[in-house]
């Protein structure tokens, strides 16, 4: 799911100096987030990342990392024991599809006018 949540992201450097950097998700989903990041992390790190909005904690592992935009890494994020409820959405259960019968239903009428068209139809002779 595309939600950026506010986070600060705690691990170790390679050298073993410990690292705090703030930042945000990009995606985030029920095992973890793809999340941005200056710092330079490899597969496989051992990261902390607190919600900002909740002050929760949770451990995680790097499973990705990549150059992104604006000199971000992109870096993907596992949870060491997976939490649906971490950042506050609720995920659809493993086994939904659009044929669920809580999806929503497409409308398939054809547009209506806009509220407050003063579009009249004329005539023509």
């Amino acid at each position: 799911m595309l939600l950026s949540v506010g986070i600060r992201v705690t691990g170790k450097r390679a050298n073993g100096i410990a690292f705090e950097e703030k930042s945000c998700t990009l995606v985030v989903n029920a095992h973890g987030a793809l999340i941005q990041l200056k710092e330079t992390v490899n597969p496989g790190d051992d990261l902390v990342v607190r919600n900002l909005k909740t002050e929760e904690e949770l451990s995680c592992k790097v499973v990705d990392s990549s150059p992104g935009a604006n000199g971000l890494r992109e870096v993907g994020i596992e949870f060491v024991t997976p939490d649906p409820r971490f950042w506050r959405v609720t995920f659809p259960p493993a086994d939904w599809t659009t044929r669920s019968p809580e999806a929503k239903r497409i409308a398939t009428t054809p547009a209506a006018k806009p509220r407050g068209s003063t579009q009249s139809t004329v005539k023509k002779s």
